[in-house]
C-alpha cells in the first residue's frame, strides 16, 4: 500500500516542516510522505528547508491568486494534481474558509501553541499567544494538536502536552520551550496517527 500523502501548508522559518521531515527521516513517520510544501509568503525559510529534503516547494499568495477564493482553488489544484490526501498546518499564518475545509473534513491537522481551550482562537497566533500565557501569569502552557474545522482551533484536540513556565521566561524563551518539549514531539506523533488511519481506510475500501 503506497504512504499516505501529506501537504505541509507554512508562512515562516518552518522549525515544526523540520520536525516532520526529521521524522520521516528517522522513519518515526513511516505511514505518510511529504510530497508538498506549500508557503504563503514568498521567500519563506520553510521553502528552503523542503528544497533541502528534496521535497516539492510552491509558494501561492492571495495577491497572485487574487484573493481568498482563487488562492483556494489554486491550492485545491496543487493537491489534487499530486494526490494529497492530509494536510499539515505547520506555523500557517492564514485562515482558511469553512467551504475549503468542509471538503478536507478530519484531513487537515494543525498545531497550536498553547493548551487549547487557552490562548486561541482568531487573533492567537506567533508570540502573541506567550505573551498572553506570561500576562495570564499560567503556571503551565504547552501545545495542541487538533483536526481544522470552521472554527478557528475548534477542531477536535488529538493530541496535547503541557510545559511549564519559568520565572523570568520573555515570549520569545517560551516559545522555543513550548516548540521543543511540545510541538516538534506532538506533531509528527499526530501526523503519523492519521497517515495510519487514511491506509486503513484505504485498505478496507480495496
Amino acid at each position: 500500500m503506497n504512504k499516505t500523502k501529506i501537504a505541509v501548508l507554512v508562512s515562516g522559518g518552518g522549525t515544526n516542516l523540520q520536525a516532520l521531515l526529521d521524522s520521516e527521516q528517522s522513519g518515526a513517520l513511516h505511514s505518510g510522505e511529504i510530497v508538498l510544501v506549500v508557503s504563503n509568503k514568498p521567500g519563506a525559510y520553510a521553502l528552503t528547508r523542503a528544497e533541502k529534503a528534496g521535497v516539492e516547494a510552491l509558494t501561492l499568495t492571495r495577491a497572485d491568486c487574487g484573493g481568498q477564493e482563487g488562492f483556494e482553488a489554486a491550492l485545491q489544484q496543487a493537491l489534487e494534481a499530486r494526490g494529497v490526501e492530509l494536510i499539515i498546518l505547520a506555523g500557517f499564518l492564514s485562515i482558511l474558509s469553512a467551504d475549503f475545509v468542509s471538503r478536507w473534513d478530519r484531513r487537515i491537522l494543525n498545531v497550536h501553541p498553547s493548551l487549547i481551550p487557552s490562548f486561541c482562537g482568531k487573533g492567537f497566533y506567533g508570540l502573541k499567544v506567550h505573551e498572553a500565557a506570561l500576562q495570564r501569569g499560567v503556571k503551565y502552557t504547552g501545545a495542541t494538536v487538533h483536526y481544522v474545522n470552521q472554527i478557528p482551533d475548534g477542531g477536535e484536540i488529538l493530541f496535547q502536552q503541557p510545559v511549564p513556565v519559568q520565572p523570568g521566561d520573555t515570549p520569545e524563551v517560551l516559545q522555543r520551550r513550548v516548540m521543543e518539549q511540545a510541538e516538534w514531539i506532538l506533531l509528527p506523533r499526530a501526523a503519523e496517527l492519521v497517515s495510519a488511519q487514511i491506509q486503513k481506510e484505504k485498505e478496507r475500501a480495496l
